[in-house]
């Protein structure tokens, strides 16, 4: 295949530079990590996006989770399209409000009250003020190299985004927003348990991706999430669970029934929203009751349960309540893209799988914390991702994000993104 034709794409880029910091809404879509020109998107099908040149590309991306059933699934459509034509928002309730509260509970039984916000950012820094007012503590611990949002407070040793641009920490944060959060490593539990002796009675919470997914995709070793409900538990500290990625992707349940721990408070972005923005944080009832109107803990949005992104939300869960087998599909779709990976390189990547998440590390190392991410060769996976591309298939434009496999990719969709991968290995890596 030539190369790809971009150059509506790179017009249009040199204009937004003129009006939007980096010509971009958000960091990674700038392509700088991979030392391209943004793709800029025109349209969306199934497992297709479509460029403004005209290009196609088979996408796993699915705009970082949230369209785990494809672009445009036509029942998702159909329900917005009814729900706009009674109005954009309202700022009052809804029924629609109600019945995808119930609809989280139905699938994460933890979630017994929730509050329905606008991203995954609000939901996390809201979870983590209802943690401070549930104990009556200030500090929490969050892990090197995992991603909560942009709060002030949790935008320290940051993954994804920040990762890439060696910017573990931002400008503009004062130093008082962050000398309440301590940093443990991830999969390393004896460096929570210093963090507990050393500041005993003081943790209202300790916060973790179940699944890094902002490092690039980490699974928890044996026994970690286990350990992280023990040690909170005793200490009198919440556990929350961020499954603004790993909610109803793993599974309806989440990381939390994949691996069969129960968490204190959870975080839901991306698939809740079926597309549209939103998010969801809750948790126990006690704990829950203490948010306003009914309790001190101050939260509130104007836009929070807006009609239009609880119509796509409630439709994309009931439909993967009615097809759990879906689950099973993307998985092994996901399977066979990471074994063919590994065929075509051999040692010298590091394939990370957990469901339909996956990352393609170019190390030798077994990644398995945010020391041994960044041993990846970020220049090779720039690479890879070019080539990728140029051959229509569509990935993270950064080496520590994830791919996402979506129920609209077919078996053919599949094989033909494996036959690219085959390509890549006659080139020197």
């Amino acid at each position: 295949m030539l190369a790809m034709n971009h150059q509506k794409s790179e017009q249009l880029y040199e204009r937004a530079k003129e009006y939007l910091p980096g010509g971009v809404n958000s960091p990674v879509r700038a392509y700088l990590a991979v030392g391209r020109t943004p793709v800029f998107i025109e349209r969306a099908a199934g497992p297709y996006l479509y460029d403004v040149d005209g290009n196609s590309y088979l996408d796993y991306v699915g705009s970082w989770g949230p369209c785990i059933l494809g672009h445009a699934h036509p029942e998702v459509t159909e329900a917005v399209r009814r729900a706009s034509e009674n109005g954009l928002t309202y700022g009052a309730p809804t029924q629609k409000e109600i019945e995808i509260a119930e609809l989280i509970r139905a699938c994460m039984p933890s979630m017994e009250m929730s509050r329905l916000v606008s991203s995954g950012t609000e939901a996390v820094m809201s979870a983590v003020r209802v943690a401070r007012g549930f104990t009556g503590r200030d500090k929490i611990i969050k892990f090197r190299g995992c991603y909560h949002g942009h709060a002030d407070g949790l935008l320290v040793k940051a993954g994804s985004g920040a990762l890439t641009q060696s910017v573990p920490d931002s400008l503009g944060v004062p130093a008082g927003c962050t000398q309440d959060t301590l940093i443990a490593e991830y999969n390393d539990e004896t460096s929570v348990q210093r963090l507990f002796e050393a500041n005993r009675g003081q943790i209202a919470a300790l916060i973790v991706e179940p699944v890094a997914a902002n490092m690039g995709v980490v699974p928890p070793g044996d026994g970690f999430l286990p350990f992280l409900r023990e040690i909170t538990r005793q200490n009198g500290a919440l556990l929350i669970f961020d499954e603004v990625i790993t909610g109803f992707r793993l599974g309806l349940g989440g990381a939390q029934q994949y691996y069969g721990v129960v968490p204190d408070l959870s975080t839901l972005g991306k698939i809740v929203g079926g597309g549209m923005p939103m998010g969801a944080y809750g948790g126990r009832r006690e704990i829950m009751q203490l948010v306003a109107p009914v309790g001190g803990v101050y939260q509130a949005g104007t836009l929070s349960g807006n009609p239009i992104a609880t119509a796509a939300g409630i439709t994309t869960l009931r439909l993967l309540k009615e097809q759990p087998q879906i689950y099973d599909k993307i998985a092994e779709h996901t399977r066979v893209i990471a074994d063919t990976v590994k065929d075509a390189f051999g040692d010298q990547v590091q394939v990370n799988r957990v469901g339909s998440l996956m990352s393609v590390f170019f190390t030798g190392e077994r990644v398995r914390d945010y020391v041994t991410a960044a041993t990846s060769d970020t220049s090779k996976y720039a690479r890879y991702f070019g080539y990728l591309l140029e051959h229509g298939i569509y990935t993270a434009p950064s080496q520590f994000e994830a791919m996402f496999v979506s129920a609209a990719h077919k078996a053919e969709d599949i094989e033909r993104t494996c036959d690219v991968i085959r390509t890549i290995s006659h080139f020197s890596y």
